[in-house]
């Protein structure tokens, strides 16, 4: 069977799926095809029987628009991909969706579709990989020792992640990341030379990559010597530049644009299947073909003789192995909430002013030691987001180190962050400005979508950052990561409700968790031992009144103080006030209707919430009756307490918002 043949059955696959389906991009397939055929018959270790087998390669496609290149990979090496889900390509409940999706097929490792962010989520997995390594290997024991393969197009290499991602990836001398950048020169507007005219191979390497110049993408040997040679470097990542012909095969669109994101046609794929010399009809695979592809009997060799190599591990190392055994589930240490729940305890006993940012790096000081699994950063804010701890050790000074230095990456950070995250092995934890969430977004949301179990601490939540002014004022920002689907966010109001949000974001294994953090110092509530279980509710009654309240005053992080001094306030005048914290407004929309009516009861329509974010967002919980003390505008350069004052955040102005609202 001919290396050419097997290459030509992804061209046929990918082009006859595109036009059942009268929808997708069969180009890139159809020219990536023999790279994907040197390097999944020759090169990648896995097996399709278990995807999850814990030391395979990672295979990350990029340019996720080619999704017919991974199926008809999956397909063919024999995973649970059946041909039926082939012929529902881009179809609803189909194992085969226009982009790939983590989660609804086996064989992806991430999902791919914004361009770039599958390259910055292969820097995370080849990240996790060699810190896993140094943290688990021993002389004589290589558990952990594998490749990560990023497929690329030109539009990876245009979004500005890839500088991002790709930058630190040189720094960290990531050797065991390897490339492929499609360099076809066409994307949808056209010829790319019009608009993209770097020097691809100079850039890489003053990333300091190892580039290996540009290839035949159509010649196997010489993509075979290249990924050889990449393989030979230890202490760089490598790009392989390989020219290419998009739509390869196709006699009158191969080259061009029409090949990128639209069907060949009927006329044009019977014309490409004779210039191919393809004679079967559609979505029929010769059974010699299937012999060649198949990759079920070598990947179970090959786990087995993990499996062996695991086996020794065990017995020489124990411990470790079951660490790395517990670590790899995902699951945190036996009774380690123990200690946290102590710790809660220990602070509400004893209270401190203190900005939520510095109770998080005191909560990071205890939960440190008991999760190794922990692998943080900041994108150049440690020392203003709190996110180094005592046991902080950089990845750049020690391989097996559990802290990185994202530098002034937010975007790339994130994306990166979600890739260590599927790996397995860690619990990634990011840190910027809420402010900065903005260059992040796109990352965070997929974040969500993959239900990547990733922590992101963002401080400096409002306008509480002060003389920085507008630019770095948040404002709207609260409001967008709670309307995002799977997403759960907490800002806590004091040192006490920030140590039960780390712990809720520590437990939460089906998504990413937000924890908004002040700059400023904050007063710690009183609360009874009840309402300290009540917290991890997501939201409780802090402060109640005898009997039915005239008016609920909601309020979250810094404006909690200030809602309970105006509910004492309104107490003066004969006006009941029942004060809900409510640092968890997903996690308090996900209690049970019970709860929810007792801490805020249908029957009161006098509602006031209070926070320093757009207001806009709290109308559903107090109604058009009621009222919001929040941000309708961006806000200004002053000390944050003078803010606070400008923009109506008082005791004073909440008082005469439940005057007004409860008619008193």
């Amino acid at each position: 069977m001919t290396r050419q043949a097997l290459a030509n059955a992804i061209r046929a696959l990918s082009m006859d799926a595109v036009q059942k389906a009268n929808s997708g991009h069969p180009g890139a397939p159809m020219g990536m095809a023999d790279i994907a055929e040197v390097l999944w018959n020759d090169f990648l270790r896995h097996n399709p029987g278990n995807p999850a087998w814990y030391d395979r390669d990672r295979f990350i496609l990029s340019n996720g628009h080619a999704s017919m290149l991974l199926y008809s990979l999956l397909h063919l090496t024999g995973y649970d991909l059946p041909m039926e889900e082939l012929k529902n390509f881009r179809q609803l409940h189909s194992k085969t969706p226009g982009h790939p999706e983590l989660g609804y097929t086996p064989g992806v490792e991430t999902t791919t579709g914004p361009l770039g962010q599958g390259l910055a989520n292969a820097v995370g997995l080849a990240i996790a990989e060699r810190t896993l390594s140094a943290q688990f290997n021993r002389p004589g024991h290589s558990l952990i020792d594998h490749y990560t393969y990023v497929f690329m197009g030109d539009g990876c290499l245009m979004e500005g992640i890839s500088h991002e991602a790709c930058s630190l990836a040189g720094t960290l001398g990531l050797g065991k990341l390897i490339g492929f950048y499609d360099h076809n020169g066409i994307s949808i507007d056209g010829e790319t030379e019009g608009w993209f005219t770097d020097d691809t191979a100079k850039r890489f390497e003053a990333y300091h990559w190892h580039v290996v110049h540009e290839i035949d993408g159509h010649d196997p040997a010489a993509i075979k010597r290249a990924i050889e040679e990449a393989q030979r470097v230890k202490d760089k990542p490598s790009l392989i530049i390989c020219r290419t012909v998009i739509g390869f095969g196709s006699p009158n669109k191969a080259g061009k644009e029409q090949a990128h994101g639209s069907p060949l046609g009927a006329e044009e794929v019977a014309l490409a299947r004779k210039k191919l010399g393809w004679n079967e009809p559609p979505f029929v695979i010769p059974e010699d073909i299937y012999k060649g592809w198949d990759a079920r009997e070598k990947g179970a060799r090959a786990e087995s003789e993990w499996n062996r190599t695991f086996a020794a591990y065990k017995q020489a190392f124990p411990e470790q192995a079951a660490e790395f055994e517990r670590r790899m589930r995902g699951e945190l240490p036996k009774d380690w909430e123990k200690t946290t729940t102590a710790l809660v305890k220990t602070w509400q006993d004893d209270p401190a002013k203190i900005a939520t940012r510095k109770a998080s790096q005191n909560m990071l000081n205890v939960i440190g030691p008991l999760l190794p699994e922990l692998l943080g950063g900041s994108a150049d804010l440690a020392p203003s987001n709190l996110t180094l701890w005592s046991g902080s050790t950089s990845l750049k000074e020690d391989p097996a180190g559990n802290y990185i230095h994202y530098g002034v990456r937010e975007f790339g950070m994130t994306a990166i962050a979600n890739g260590i995250a599927h790996h397995g092995g860690f619990i990634p934890y990011t840190a910027t400005f809420l402010m900065f969430v903005e260059y992040a977004r796109n990352a965070a949301r997929m974040a969500a979508l993959m239900k990547a179990r990733q922590i992101m601490v963002y401080t400096h939540d409002s306008i509480g950052l002060g003389e920085d002014g507008p630019t770095h004022q948040a404002v709207e920002q609260l409001a967008s990561l709670r309307l995002t689907p799977n997403f759960s966010t907490w800002r806590p109001c004091d040192q006490v409700e920030a140590a039960v949000a780390w712990k809720a974001a520590l437990e939460r294994h089906d998504g990413p968790t937000a924890l908004i953090l002040s700059r400023q110092n904050l007063a710690q509530m009183t609360r009874t031992p009840q309402q300290l279980a009540d917290i991890a509710r997501g939201g409780y009654v802090l402060k109640a009144c005898n009997g039915k309240p005239d008016v609920i005053l909601i309020a979250t992080g810094s404006e909690v103080d200030i809602t309970v001094q105006a509910a004492d306030a309104l107490a003066q005048e004969g006006i009941s006030a029942q004060v809900v914290s409510l640092p968890s407004t997903d996690v308090f929309d996900a209690q049970e209707e019970s709860w929810r009516e007792s801490v805020l009861p249908s029957d009161v329509s006098a509602r006031v919430a209070v926070e320093a974010g757009i207001a806009d967002y709290w109308y559903k919980y107090v109604g058009l009756k009621g009222a919001v003390v929040g941000m309708t505008r961006f806000g200004e350069s002053a000390p944050a307490e003078k803010l606070f004052a400008y923009f109506g955040f008082t005791a004073e102005n909440i008082v005469e918002k439940a005057r007004q609202v409860s008619g008193r």
